[in-house]
């Protein structure tokens, strides 16, 4: 087996059961339970308009940097509901995917979401889209298709470790990773969080959100508070 020109065609997926329940959850909740150590670089955009959150099974891509033939592979041992994450050695020098492709995951192959650390094309026409697509940014030059690279293989992506069959879940804010391994407890955590955090919204809008630790946090750390301009020191 060589590596680095290697397609891997079995991976273990969590249920769909787990995938469905994370779906109605914010990334952002579900990062808090993480230690906020699972969310992709900042880098990695949200390029389309879908009407739902992107949650699904990591099917994992290590592209050689501004080549997607190892992307074509993914599509070709892909099932409907997967998230293609693709690495790109943070290369944005050429567009990685464009219309053809994704018309081809969303229509046809009824992927879940892509994934790019990297550039894509086509913006126009993908950006209206009812489908996730994440990508660094645009570029109109294009992919070469010369290869090598894995496919389902452990990879990072907006420098965040991905493994075949993690949980992928996107929205408005962004892109985090859920180790598989961990989901069942982190979905927990994630829910009980996520109906404290409404919570304190509510109080927020009425003033009535306990800030207490502000001043604790502020008297702990010695900041000094001065009743004067700085200037008049």
């Amino acid at each position: 087996m060589g590596v680095g020109s290697r397609v891997f065609l079995e991976r273990e997926l969590p249920s769909k059961e787990l995938i469905e329940k994370f779906s109605k959850l914010p990334a952002a909740n579900v990062a808090d339970t993480m230690g906020r150590l699972c969310a992709m670089h900042s880098d990695i955009k949200l390029m389309s308009k879908p009407t739902k959150f992107m949650c699904g099974p990591a099917l994992t891509v290590k592209a050689r940097p501004g080549d997607n033939l190892m992307i074509h592979a993914a599509l070709d041992i892909s099932q409907p509901g997967d998230i293609i994450v693709v690495s790109n050695e943070g290369d944005r020098s050429q567009a990685l995917m464009g219309e053809i492709m994704t018309v081809y995951s969303a229509s046809f192959l009824e992927l879940g979401g892509i994934v790019l650390d990297g550039p894509m094309r086509d913006i126009d026409s993908i950006g209206k889209m009812d489908f996730p697509f994440y990508a660094s940014g645009t570029t109109p030059g294009g992919p070469y298709k010369e290869g090598p690279g894995e496919v389902n293989v452990p990879i990072a992506c907006g420098r965040i470790s991905v493994n075949p069959g993690d949980i992928i879940l996107g929205d408005q804010d962004g892109v985090i990773v859920i180790p598989r391994e961990d989901a069942e407890d982190i979905y927990e955590k994630a829910l009980k969080l996520s109906e404290g955090d409404q919570a304190k919204v509510n109080a927020a809008r009425e003033g009535k959100n306990n800030r207490d630790w502000v001043k604790n946090t502020l008297e702990k750390k010695s900041i000094e508070f001065i009743p004067s301009k700085w200037n008049d020191r």
